[in-house]
């Protein structure tokens, strides 16, 4: 019975108003008395946060902690992708015919993922994705799997799914429904590689670095626009974050990556571990 009802509920949830409201109860300052318990809840490391615990003003704050410095260090080299999040991986492999997939028998399109026409996403076909979730335990900041120039962002509107388990085999078209934010960045050796931020069920917002295209600010309507004087990121540079846990999906231009071992589903990962290297120079 509940496995017949559990589907159900997650369409008829008021999902985006019940993410405004925690985003709002997180950020209050009553919050704060939350903190500890949170961290006992979910066995979080105290000892890699960057400050301590007592000095966060609010349980939102805490969500998007920074770690201290060199805790992650970044695997080195030009043709190495690193994972941009700590988290662990929901999915991965080739794009065939402009499809991904999201889970056992579910597929989603790339083109409605990315928000962009047909032509301009068809430069990712036959090239690689990998999917990794962001549990509530995780460090939620992102950061660059590429050095590279970025050069343009699309923020898509949409509804906010759980997107853990129960979402993911629920839910069709799942990453390419919810709120999403999408960072292109060109790279020298390796094409475009997109960063595809996406919201979930009590995810209050997507933040960036680059500028102020967040779901917070253009909430309700699609936008896609280059982002000014194409800035160049440093593989490990922090990119932007989530305010609670989430999903990231790298879609890369390139179908000469080689994945790393170990890298497979439902394995953890660490920011900044090598996750693939790329076996060739694009042409």
């Amino acid at each position: 019975m509940r496995k017949k009802l559990l589907p159900g509920l997650i369409h008829r949830l008021p999902q985006n108003a019940m993410s405004r409201t925690m985003g709002k109860i997180t950020a209050s300052r009553f919050s704060r008395l939350a903190i500890r318990r949170y961290v006992r809840l979910y066995n979080i490391d105290e000892s890699i946060v960057e400050k301590p615990i007592k000095e966060y003003r609010s349980l939102k704050e805490f969500f998007c902690r920074r770690l201290k410095p060199g805790v992650r260090p970044i695997a080195p080299g030009e043709d190495v992708v690193v994972s941009p999040v700590d988290g662990t991986v929901s999915q991965m492999g080739d794009i065939r015919q402009g499809t991904l997939i999201q889970a056992k028998g579910k597929q989603y399109n790339l083109c409605e993922l990315l928000g962009d026409t047909p032509e301009a996403a068809q430069r990712f076909y036959g090239g690689k994705f990998i999917t990794i979730y962001l549990s509530p335990r995780d460090y939620h900041r992102i950061h660059m799997p590429v050095s590279g120039r970025l050069v343009k962002y699309s923020y898509l509107p949409g509804r906010l799914y759980p997107v853990n388990k129960l979402g993911i085999e629920n839910v069709e078209n799942l990453f390419a429904r919810n709120e999403r934010l999408v960072t292109f960045v060109e790279t020298e050796n390796m094409g475009c590689v997109a960063v595809v931020k996406v919201g979930a069920l009590f995810v209050g917002s997507v933040k960036v670095a680059y500028n102020t295209a967040t779901t917070n600010v253009k909430r309700g309507r699609h936008a896609s626009e280059p982002i000014a004087e194409s800035p160049r990121y440093g593989k490990g540079d922090e990119l932007g974050w989530f305010e609670f846990g989430s999903t990231v999906i790298l879609v890369f231009e390139s179908d000469q990556l080689e994945w790393a071992e170990g890298v497979e589903v439902g394995k953890t990962l660490l920011m900044g571990q090598m996750i693939a290297k790329v076996q060739k120079e694009m042409p």
